[in-house]
């Protein structure tokens, strides 16, 4: 039997292993912390947007000042052509194309030569016109026959009046194959068995579904060719929800295209549209525009609508917009003779005085911005 001395010998023994580990996983954390880097320190950095220039007396400084002006609203859009002024190119006969004297993107005048088609109805046109011919000969030879011997009374007058019938329904006849060679542009009295399609407008061909040796069906769609009247044109702009109210039918746009910054193309808004596109929440606004020639189909525009409220804007000499990598900045004064670069959303120059423009945001009236920046830019860059 253990005496209580054997049991604490034993219980000793035992807890040897886990004070081991215990002591081992005591130096590891001492030497972990031992070797771990100091904590970091923040140290405040230098403003690279402001800047020290020698003699900054040079460069004089102007107000901003404030300009009230109605609201604007500015979105993009895409030159298309006007429905009503698409004219489609209606072959009259079936057949198969044998010339081709206008192709897609062309100018074409009212009346000039289109398409040529080699074709049967023409063919049967003129069987059925000759027919007809010999069918009114023959019609009139028996009336004439009927005529002499009722006089004689060798005929009853019902037989004359048959014989009248007869002759008036192949004069019908003979009238409608002759009418039906004239509609396909054909003389009956000059056989020709093509069909020549011209143009029913003058305009620009902007579609064209037909090639050499294709073949086309009278009436059927699509359309050999349509021919696009583009003195007048669409530009369709997307609105967003929120800013409809800023717009309404009868109003003027200022359309502007990317080809041509410098011009402004004034538009009348016709349709605001009424179903809303609904994943970007936008409605489709319709603006007609007259055009010049240079508006071409598929060009990106951007409209400016013009709201009735009346809205603040800063006014800065245009010299005082420094234009850098598609981005527009202004020369800040700032205290200690320094000079604060900002970046600003420029907007247009006034129309009564060119060498003034309005800033959007960036910039407060009241705060004074160096006159000419580009001067300033230019030192700073020495």
């Amino acid at each position: 039997m253990m005496t209580n001395k054997g049991r604490n010998i034993s219980l000793l023994l035992s807890s040897i292993p886990f004070l081991l580990t215990l002591n081992a996983c005591s130096r590891a954390h001492g030497d972990q912390s031992a070797e771990s880097p100091p904590a970091a320190r923040v140290i405040p950095g230098t403003d690279v947007n402001l800047l020290t220039a020698a003699r900054p007396e040079q460069y004089p400084l102007v107000a901003a000042t404030a300009k009230a002006s109605a609201s604007e609203l500015v979105v993009t859009g895409v030159v298309n052509p006007d429905v009503s002024r698409n004219v489609p190119v209606i072959s009259l006969a079936s057949g198969r194309v044998v010339g081709i004297y206008a192709r897609l993107g062309d100018t074409v005048q009212k009346g000039q030569l289109l398409l040529r088609i080699r074709s049967d109805d023409v063919s049967s046109g003129y069987s059925s016109y000759r027919k007809a011919v010999a069918d009114e000969l023959l019609a009139r030879a028996q009336l004439d026959r009927t005529k002499d011997l009722y006089q004689w009374g060798a005929m009853a007058k019902a037989d004359l009046e048959v014989a009248q019938d007869a002759e008036d329904k192949a004069k019908v006849d003979l009238e409608t194959m002759s009418e039906h060679l004239r509609l396909l542009g054909n003389d009956p009295d000059k056989p020709n068995f093509t069909v020549d399609i011209h143009a029913p407008v003058a305009g620009v061909i902007t579609d064209q579904e037909v090639t050499d040796s294709a073949v086309v069906q009278a009436y059927g769609t699509p359309n050999p060719m349509t021919i696009s009247d583009l003195s007048h044109v669409w530009v369709i702009c997307d609105v967003y929800e929120n800013d409809l109210a800023s717009v309404r039918p009868g109003e003027t746009a200022d359309i502007r295209l990317n080809a041509y910054p410098g011009k402004v193309f004034k538009g009348t808004i016709s349709n605001i549209g009424a179903i809303l596109d609904p994943n970007i929440r936008t409605a489709k606004i319709r603006i007609e525009v007259s055009n010049p020639g240079t508006m071409r189909i598929g060009m990106f525009t951007s409209a400016t609508f013009h709201g009735q409220t009346t809205e603040m804007h800063t006014i800065v000499p245009a010299s005082a917009i420094l234009h850098m990598h598609d981005r527009d900045f202004v020369y800040i004064a700032a205290p200690d003779h320094k000079f604060r670069r900002a970046e600003v959303v420029s907007g247009d120059l006034l129309q009564d005085n060119v060498s003034l423009q309005e800033v959007k945001s960036g910039l407060q009236p009241g705060q004074q911005v160096v006159s000419n920046a580009l001067v300033l830019d230019h030192a700073l860059g020495q």
